[in-house]
């Protein structure tokens, strides 16, 4: 008996590693669109999926909001400052809590308070505040960035969950190119595997750090930036080599020159990718999950593209607009834009 079933052991191992190496390459040619939240005052490009599979998002107007998808049931509330009007476009979360965060000076870091309201944990008041993107490496450490301020990218770090955040000194990051900074487009900004860190920029250029946020260098891309409307406005990476970045030029949307990059040497070196082929101009770029960085979705306040082949061709799926996306899983994501939140699905 013994024998018998370490030698269905060994058969299982080996069926599973063959059906691990078989990878069927899918091609969507539809998605299904499902709006589940309206408001056409809202302006909505930070969201979030927490771990219980609920979907949060902060906005402007100082909405924000979290959606149960069991009962589909929304509970929205407003987040006051003084007199500020407060505009959210960086969103991130923990096990324990979720986080906000403002643009403009002053910027205002919001986090799940213990009495059921949000608690201010960091506040700057500078010129040239504007803070632009906002992940966590895990439940305890976090990264928000922003523009230059003092000569550098502006970069905040907490090291205990969230209670405080400690903003880098300039002596301690590449020196920032002039006028650079985040476009606040669809809080992708920044991307995170392992201890690995990139921060794309308005100046084409991506920041990197090997030991989450602790030290870094930064690396040129050949990506389209001559013009202050133009440069990344997405990073995205499937694991520790292999990236993609999208951007353009917002004001013209149509132009698809030098506004696609792909990395497989860890952001190092970038190559265009796609050159004048579509899409244009895109606010958001994600690697769709488990799928051995081939797929990608790309989407913009002009459609939502689609690629099987880790971005060197790509399809249209439709031209309705949204700002930024996420996904739940290979098939299925929510994605936000203008006055609405809709969740997407997948199709061949």
């Amino acid at each position: 008996m013994k024998t018998f079933f370490a030698n269905f052991c060994v058969l299982l191992f080996l069926f599973s590693c063959g059906e691990k190496r078989k990878f069927k390459l899918r091609n969507f040619s539809k998605v299904e669109i499902e709006t589940i939240f309206e408001d056409s005052l809202l302006s909505i490009r930070a969201i979030d999926i927490l771990d219980d599979k609920s979907l949060a998002f902060a906005a402007n107007n100082g909405v924000f909001g979290l959606y149960n998808p069991k009962n589909e049931l929304w509970q929205t509330s407003i987040q006051h400052k003084d007199s500020f009007n407060l505009h959210f476009r960086s969103v991130a979360h923990t096990k324990e809590d979720f986080f906000m965060l403002s643009i403009e000076n002053p910027a205002f870091l919001f986090k799940t308070g213990h009495d059921g309201k949000m608690e201010l944990v960091y506040e700057e008041a500078a010129k040239g505040v504007f803070y632009d993107a906002m992940t966590f490496w895990n439940d305890n450490e976090g990264i928000a960035i922003g523009d230059l301020v003092g000569g550098c990218l502006s970069i905040i770090i907490t090291r205990d969950g969230g209670t405080t955040w400690t903003k880098l000194f300039c002596d301690d990051l590449p020196k920032g190119a002039e006028n650079e900074g985040a476009f606040a487009a669809s809080d992708t900004n920044i991307a995170i595997v392992g201890y690995n860190t990139w921060v794309a920029t308005t100046a084409g250029r991506v920041y990197y750090s090997p030991d989450k946020g602790n030290t870094w260098e930064v690396f040129d891309t050949p990506i389209v930036k001559e013009k202050e409307t133009e440069g990344m406005y997405s990073i995205d990476f499937y694991d520790a080599l292999n990236g993609f970045a999208i951007g353009g030029d917002y004001t013209k949307p149509e132009g698809n020159a030098a506004n696609k990059i792909r990395t497989n040497d860890g952001g190092k070196t970038w190559e265009l990718v796609a050159q004048n082929q579509n899409p244009g101009y895109r606010s958001c770029v994600q690697y769709i999950p488990n799928r051995a960085g081939k797929e990608l979705i790309a989407i913009g306040f002009k459609g939502i593209d689609y690629s099987n082949d880790s971005g060197d061709t790509w399809k249209r799926l439709s031209d309705e607009g949204f700002y930024t996306i996420r996904f739940l899983n290979d098939s299925v994501a929510y994605a936000a834009g203008a006055g609405r939140i809709s969740k997407l699905t997948f199709r061949e």
